[in-house]
């Protein structure tokens, strides 16, 4: 009885979270930086995947993805390159939930304000680092091309500083601030509950 109980816990909460990451998404993409809007998504990605593993933070990762290919959030990119659009987008989401779940787990047994600050960093750093793999495979001469109308002296340049700079440096923040509180507060709760 108590393993049912806890498998009907986490599908909750699940759901719980791949509403959350829908929610954000969607209303994240009225808040832009430049050209591209903001993302907080990635805290209930890194959360969820402290809370219930690497497979939960993947597919809260793919939802992520789907919902950014669905809400038009990625018209500049489809437009070039529509198969390196979705392919980027759905690898970058899924494996930062995958890679915040798995650095989550690697330190949660001995230390887990360190288990949770790593997968907040993580996270961020492989949906980021995933996207300018992405620019490099499928769309580097209209990337040259934004880079050149921007008045960047080199892509490089305006790939780091024009196009992830100030979007990885927000969400980077948010997470390493927002994911540990928000995780400490459920693991509290839960506490209270039992």
């Amino acid at each position: 009885m108590e393993k049912k109980h806890m498998e009907t816990r986490t599908l909750t909460g699940l759901a719980v979270f791949t509403a959350i990451v829908i929610v954000l998404q969607l209303l994240g993409s009225f808040v832009r930086f430049g050209p591209f809007s903001i993302s907080l998504t990635l805290i209930p990605i890194v959360v969820g995947a402290a809370l219930y593993g690497p497979i939960a933070g993947a597919w809260l990762g793919f939802v992520f993805s789907m919902v950014v290919l669905l809400s038009g959030d990625a018209g500049a990119f489809l437009a070039v390159n529509p198969l390196g659009t979705v392919v980027t987008v759905l690898v970058k989401g899924t494996l930062a939930g995958l890679a915040a779940g798995l650095a989550y787990r690697a330190f949660r047994g001995k230390r887990p304000m360190l288990a949770v600050t790593a997968a907040a960093v993580v996270c961020p750093v492989v949906n980021t680092g995933v996207f300018l793999l992405g620019c490099l495979c499928f769309f580097m001469p209209t990337v040259t091309g934004w880079a050149t109308a921007m008045g960047f002296s080199s892509v490089g340049k305006y790939m780091i500083l024009g196009l992830v700079g100030g979007n990885f440096l927000f969400e980077l923040l948010f997470n390493l601030i927002l994911s540990p509180v928000i995780l400490r507060l459920i693991r509290i709760g839960q506490r209270r509950k039992a």
